[in-house]
Formats: structure tokens, C-alpha cells, sequence
């Protein structure tokens, strides 16, 4: 069966920065990606059907028009992956406002009584984290065999709620199950002196630095690296924040640095709910929350001891130095500081790029850089 994960372009708009480089589908929430999820409860042969015509050449797209189609933001449970596969040709899945999948035209509406987890603005993807993590937990670990917890940790909580992987090292840590797991993927480890309080997720080759304080509900993607203190953090993969520094209620992308010292706020000194930056309508929206720290697009940097206000968004390709707090909104490619900001060239952002990458030994293809041409074309609305 072709099943094709698609953009709901007007979500795709609200995820903005993160959806620049990625569909909806491909966003980290809980331990995998929401494709992944769909792919373990509903096998086929999977393709894309993305919003943006740049992402084309990266996410295959697939022209069956008999293909059953489930929406990217859509966050599936068991249940809700029964009804979708209970679809006869013609109909569509639907719970209220939201579609959740159709099959060939989807003339006929059929209505989802049971309950609808979707991420529909950025600030979903940390507040959903914390039953998409659990949720993935029960399913990653289905039948499988952790390691065993090494006796050089701490222990608090149910230990049948720790697993760790092929080629986890986790020793001389405080893990404590009480308020959710703690999954420690493949080949990832976490140093001595670390405090986890799960739901805690490291994706495979995450690393804990000695002395790192997690609060759930966190999410570490592959080949993250992170020390200091953090409070329900989403970081994509192949991010780093390895030095002391608080990061709460974030979502950080791939390619990412925090640098030492770095610290951002997720509460506002008085406490008001929070306006947060949003790019279809170019201005800063209410959002009704009290917490609401850092977003940054994919390959953003942040120099030493930076400081970020409350609820700031930073886009895809930015660079962040110098002491003061930056602007709640920075653009896409641009690099500066509170003293000003200019553009940054193509050249220099590849430059960058493939010495960050290299590190993890990835290649920064020309499929990517055609990628990045498109995005800098599309980003251009939004400086100022």
C-alpha cells in the first residue's frame, strides 16, 4: 500500500523556521519523528506530499492518486491508526476541523470519535512531548531486553521504566522514573553526575555531559550533545549545547550550537502570558502561555555567555554573538548582535555548514544547497 505523509500548508506555515528545511511529518516529537510513528502502525511504502516545491528533491514525492494519505501533524496513536486503515476508498478521516488522513479523493467524511493529538504551532511540538514520549516509549520497547542498569547508578522510581540500548553507557547518574521513563538509544551515553527525571528520551549517539541536569519531558534526537540544565526540550538531531547554561520549554533544530554559558529565559519577569513570533502573519501573536523559552532553525549558532528573552525565534541560519540580549525575532541568514545585524553570505553559511557537519561525518550535498538557495529566496520577506 503507497501512503503518502502530507503538509497541511497552513500548519506548515505556523512550524516556520522548522518547516523551511523539513516537512511537517518529519518534525522530532516524543522519541522519533511523526512519519516515523505512522510508518511503525501503518506498513506501506511511504512518500511525501510537501508544501514547499524546494523540498521536493530531498522528500520524494509519490503521484498515486489511490494512495492513502495521513496527515504530518497528526501525532497517531493505535486506535487512531485502526480507523485510518478501516478507510474505504473515498473516504477521509476527520475530528472536527481536522483531517487526519483520506483515502483516493476523500469525498466522504467520516468523523473520529476518540481523542486527536496535532501540532498545530511550534509550541506544541515541547507541550506534546511529554505523552508522545511516553507513548513511544511502551512502543520502542515492546518485547525488547534493556541492558542492565549499571550498579554505579542512582536509581529513584520503577527500574522496568529505564531502558538502555545497544551500546548506551549510562554510569554514575541519578535516574528517576517517578513522574515518567527514561529511554537511552543506541550507542549513546550519558556521563557521571548527570540527574535525569524522565520522561527523559536520548535518540541514538546522544551524549549527557558530566553534571547535566534534565527535567522532563526532554527530548535529545541523534547525535545531540547537551550539559547545564534543561527543562522540557525538543532538540531535532545533531544539535549541541555541551556547556552549563539554562535551556526550558524550547525546540531546537538540527545543526544547532549553544554556546558556553548560554542562557534562555523560558518566564517573564511578570509573569504576563507570552507573545510569540509568527511567520504567516509577520508579527508577534498571544499564545496564552507563561512558559515559552527558545525556537531555532536549523544551523543557528549562539556565541558564549548569550542571553535570549523569553519566547525568542531565531530562523534558519543565524548567528548569534556578543553580550546583551538579542531581538525576540531574528531572520533567517543573518548575523549580529544587539550592536546591529547583517546579512549572511551563502559562501560563508556553506563554509560553516560543512565544517560543523563534517564533524559528525554527514555530507552537505548540492541537493542541500539548492535547499538553502530556495530558503534564503523565501526568507527574504522577514528581514528587517
Amino acid at each position: 500500500m503507497n501512503i503518502i505523509v502530507y503538509d497541511e500548508p497552513a500548519v506548515r506555515a505556523e512550524l516556520l523556521p522548522l518547516t523551511y528545511t523539513r516537512p511537517v511529518g518529519a518534525v522530532r516529537v516524543g522519541i522519533d519523528t511523526i512519519a516515523e510513528k505512522w510508518q511503525a502502525m501503518l506498513p506501506g511504502e511511504y512518500s511525501w506530499d510537501v508544501a514547499a516545491d524546494y523540498l521536493r528533491e530531498k522528500y520524494v514525492p509519490c503521484d498515486d492518486p489511490d494512495a492513502l494519505r495521513v496527515a504530518g501533524h497528526v501525532i497517531p496513536d493505535r486506535a487512531l491508526a485502526e480507523a485510518v486503515a478501516a478507510l474505504a476508498d473515498g473516504e477521509r478521516l476527520v475530528s472536527g476541523d481536522i483531517e487526519i488522513a483520506r483515502r483516493g479523493s476523500g469525498d466522504t467524511a467520516v468523523e473520529y470519535d476518540g481523542e486527536v493529538s496535532a501540532v498545530m504551532h511550534l509550541y506544541d511540538i515541547f507541550m506534546l512531548n511529554h505523552d508522545a514520549l511516553c507513548a513511544d516509549f511502551g512502543r520502542l520497547t515492546f518485547g525488547r531486553q534493556s541492558q542492565e542498569i549499571s550498579s554505579a547508578n542512582t536509581v529513584i522510581g520503577d527500574p522496568s521504566l529505564i531502558f538502555i540500548d545497544e551500546g548506551a553507557r549510562v554510569e554514575g547518574a541519578f535516574l528517576n522514573t517517578s513522574h515518567g521513563p527514561i529511554y537511552i538509544g543506541a550507542d549513546a551515553e550519558v556521563m557521571e553526575g548527570s540527574m535525569l527525571r524522565g520522561p527523559v528520551a536520548l535518540c541514538p549517539h546522544a551524549v549527557v555531559n558530566m553534571g547535566t541536569k534534565i527535567y522532563g519531558a526532554t527530548t535529545l534526537g541523534p547525535w545531540c550533545k547537551v550539559g547545564g540544565e534543561l527543562n522540557n526540550v525538543v532538540m531535532q538531531a545533531y544539535s549541541n549545547k555541551a556547556h552549563d547554561g539554562f535551556l526550558g520549554n524550547a525546540v531546537i533544530g538540527e545543526w544547532c550550537n549553544l554556546g558556553a554559558g548560554c542562557v534562555a529565559s523560558n518566564l517573564k519577569n511578570d509573569y504576563t502570558p507570552i507573545r510569540l513570533w509568527n511567520y504567516p502573519q509577520a508579527r508577534f501573536l498571544r499564545t496564552g502561555l507563561q512558559f515559552c523559552g527558545l525556537i531555532m532553525g536549523d544551523h543557528s549558532k549562539a556565541g558564549i555567555n548569550t542571553m535570549f528573552n523569553t519566547a525568542t525565534v531565531l530562523g534558519v541560519g543565524v548567528n548569534i554573538h556578543g553580550s546583551g540580549f538579542p531581538r525576540n525575532f531574528v531572520a533567517s541568514f543573518s548575523e549580529g548582535s544587539t550592536a546591529g545585524y547583517s546579512d549572511v553570505s551563502m559562501t560563508k553559511f556553506f563554509e560553516i555548514a560543512e565544517r560543523m557537519m563534517a564533524r559528525r561525518h554527514v555530507e552537505l550535498t548540492e541537493a542541500d544547497r539548492r535547499m538553502f538557495y530556495a530558503i534564503r529566496q523565501a526568507a527574504e520577506a522577514f528581514k528587517g
